[in-house]
Order: structure tokens, then C-alpha cells, then sequence
């Protein structure tokens, strides 16, 4: 229980119920994060306090932005080890879950985590972004598409938006300096059916770590021709 009351005060500080068997949920994952870590290259962290600082608590920040909660189904594009779809299903387990990520070992990898917890109505799915959202079951589809992957809000934007139903939300977990690359962003963001609404800085308890929540809401329905291929979307982005 050696992480039990920062976990329970970060998850109630953003208005969760936090408990022992979600605890032991965390536990498990992070056992198996390390286990498989061994075996394919799922995360850098590797200490436990970090896993649970760094990945866990920081996932769960993501209620800050409190429409989330009431949120049916969300789907978390490029969610490599789980992060932060994983941690937002086991706290808040009313809510379906997508997990999408284009390498099959870490779908292998999430869908051990799933059948180990025990949780139902969350999938994980092999498949890459800019392809899954073209396809009717997938677009528009969801209340919210999430991400904490690495690439610019540009980019993101264009891989996250058209999963979106109208007056629903893409939720980005981005570091401390993010004006710069809104800026950049918010032509995209408006081509693909999105408005920026906020920016809500976070932090993460027992550490130093800060980052912002990037909250775009789908305001209209993203044009046809959106995403492109990948190529285009890294090389001509919509600047």
C-alpha cells in the first residue's frame, strides 16, 4: 500500500473515488508494465514511484477537464503502453474505452493488462490513426478522442479530430510550454471542425511535474479529405 494515499488524494483532488481495488488494479499493471518492458520497449520509466507519478497519476489528471466523466466512450489514438486510456478506464469504469496503437506488441501487451484487471467494455485495437478514422464505425464516433503521444498539436490534431462526434472534445496532455505550438495549431484545428475552449494547467501531486490539458471542442464536421496519409500529415502540415 506504499502508494495507496497519493494515488487516492490525486484521483480525489480531480472529484474520483479512489479505493483498494482500484489500487490493486494499478499494481498489477505496473507489474506487468515492468514485466513486459523486459521483452519490448513499453516505457523509459521503470522505477515504481515514477511509474506511478509519471504515467498513472499524471493519466488521471485528465479529469481535470470534469466533461470527461460523463463522457459514454472515448478513444485514446497512439495509447503505446496504455497512457492515459488505461488508468482513466480503471478510475472512472462507467466510461468505454478504445485503445488504438499501430504495433501489435503493444496491443498484445494491453490486452494482457485488460484480461489480467479483469475489465470489460475497453478494446484495444492494432491499427494506425490517420486509417481507422476513415472508416464509418470509427468517425465521428466518439463523445472524446485522447493522446498523450509526442507529436505536435498540428499533427495530432489532425489524427484525433475526425474520431470526434460534433460538440464533443479532443483532450490533449501536453508538457509546460504549449503556447507556441497552439499557435501553430490553430489554423488545423479549425480546417478539421475544432475550437480551441481551454488550456487547464496541471500538476502532479508529490512531484514538480506541470502540464496543461489542451481541451479543442468538435464544433463542425471534419471535411472528407481529412486525415491524409501519414506522410503528408508530418511533411505538409496544415500551418
Amino acid at each position: 500500500m506504499e502508494f495507496y494515499e497519493i494515488m487516492k488524494k490525486s484521483a480525489e483532488n480531480e472529484g474520483l473515488m479512489f479505493d483498494e481495488i482500484k489500487y490493486n488494479q494499478f499494481i498489477k499493471y505496473k507489474n506487468l508494465l515492468k514485466e513486459w518492458n523486459e521483452k519490448i520497449n513499453l516505457t523509459a520509466i521503470t522505477e515504481d514511484e515514477e511509474i506511478i507519478k509519471k504515467h498513472f497519476i499524471d493519466s488521471i489528471k485528465i479529469f481535470r477537464f470534469s466533461p470527461l466523466s460523463k463522457m459514454n466512450n472515448i478513444i485514446d489514438v497512439g495509447t503505446g503502453a496504455g497512457f492515459p486510456g488505461l488508468p482513466i478506464k480503471i478510475v472512472n469504469p462507467d466510461i468505454k474505452v478504445t485503445l488504438l496503437d499501430s504495433l501489435n506488441k503493444r496491443v498484445n501487451f494491453l490486452n494482457t493488462v485488460i484480461s489480467e484487471l479483469g475489465i470489460n467494455n475497453i478494446d484495444a485495437i492494432h491499427g494506425r490513426a490517420e486509417e481507422f478514422s476513415r472508416k464509418e464505425e470509427h468517425r465521428g464516433q466518439f463523445d472524446g478522442a485522447v493522446s498523450r503521444a509526442v507529436a505536435n498539436l498540428t499533427v495530432l490534431s489532425e489524427l484525433c479530430i475526425p474520431y470526434v462526434k460534433n460538440n464533443g472534445y479532443f483532450i490533449a496532455l501536453k508538457g509546460p510550454a504549449v503556447e507556441e505550438e497552439i499557435k501553430q495549431a490553430k489554423k488545423a484545428i479549425g480546417i478539421l471542425g475544432g475550437k480551441l475552449e481551454e488550456i487547464l494547467p496541471v500538476e502532479v501531486e508529490g512531484t514538480d511535474l506541470r502540464h496543461n490539458l489542451v481541451i479543442i471542442k468538435k464544433v463542425k464536421d471534419t471535411p472528407k479529405i481529412y486525415p491524409r496519409n501519414a506522410g503528408n500529415i508530418t511533411k505538409k502540415p496544415l500551418i
